[in-house]
């Protein structure tokens, strides 16, 4: 089952930088990322900067579009030039059905602030202890899953050690 794990960073430029890692883990068997994008807000800018994470990403990526419409309705910033607008609206009503609600967009919009950065994953097969054991100590906090509670509930206790 595909999750959509989205990782809050202490630093604009954190999340940028465990793509590495995560090529890294991929390459192990231990993860596998359909997609990726990460938001980078560095200190005193108006609105975060946006990229999708072409290099960790197989057939199965989700279009520039798909996060442009996330990201507009996260942040009001599109990614790739994707217009926000009755598209955005139709697009909310089926997010809802993966996860992505309202409660999702408040959570990220509350913690992705100046001076942070996040990492939004669509993944599979994650082990789960490994990926927390590569990740940077103590600068990495799980923000939303679209896992059930029990499960959601297990990956952060995880990476809260």
């Amino acid at each position: 089952m595909a999750t959509l794990p989205v990782w809050k960073f202490d630093a604009p430029d954190s999340a940028e930088r465990v793509e590495t890692t995560l090529l890294s883990l991929r390459k192990e068997g231990l993860i596998t990322v359909d997609d990726a994008a990460v938001v980078s807000w560095a200190d005193g800018d108006n609105k975060p900067r946006t990229k999708q994470l072409h290099s960790l990403v197989g057939t199965g990526a989700l279009s520039g579009t798909f996060w442009g419409m996330l990201f507009g309705l996260i942040f009001f910033v599109p990614l790739l030039g994707a217009a926000i607008g009755a598209a955005a609206g139709a697009l909310g009503g089926r997010l809802t059905d993966v996860g992505i609600d309202d409660d999702f967009i408040e959570q990220v919009k509350a913690k992705v602030t100046p001076g942070t950065s996040a990492l939004f994953l669509l993944s599979r097969d994650a082990v789960t202890d490994r990926v927390r054991d590569a990740f940077p100590v103590g600068h990495a906090e799980l923000v939303h899953s679209n896992l059930d509670h029990e499960a959601e509930a297990r990956l952060r206790e995880v990476f809260a050690h």
